[in-house]
């Protein structure tokens, strides 16, 4: 397991950079993934991905399928893309400080 400092904040990180533990995400998480991501800006259709994002895993313990996530939030999956490059798994569970989805390479 490591470890990341930033923002002064510290993060426990599993081998794929997610968070070990959901209840340690900040915001400051978000600054820290988004420069990873090549992600210049957080907008609010990004902030919207990742509050529903939240929310889900916080009811039901798992992330949504992406056709769940791309129905609540009327994005199309090519404009989930547009907003994380690495995709609805990789990118966005990550900063929503999700754990890694089972079958996301």
């Amino acid at each position: 397991m490591a470890v990341v400092e930033f923002q002064g904040a510290t993060f426990e990180v599993d081998e794929d950079g997610f968070l070990q533990k959901f209840e340690d995400w900040t915001p400051a998480w978000v600054d820290f993934v988004k420069e990873s991501e090549g992600i210049k800006e957080i907008t609010e259709d990004h902030q919207k991905v990742i509050d529903f994002l939240q929310d889900y895993y916080k009811k039901n313990g798992i992330a949504p399928m992406v056709r769940i996530l791309s129905k609540v939030t009327g994005f199309k999956l090519k404009q989930i893309y547009e907003l994380f490059p690495s995709g609805p798994g990789k990118g966005a569970c990550k900063m929503a400080g999700l754990p890694k989805p089972t079958g996301c390479v």
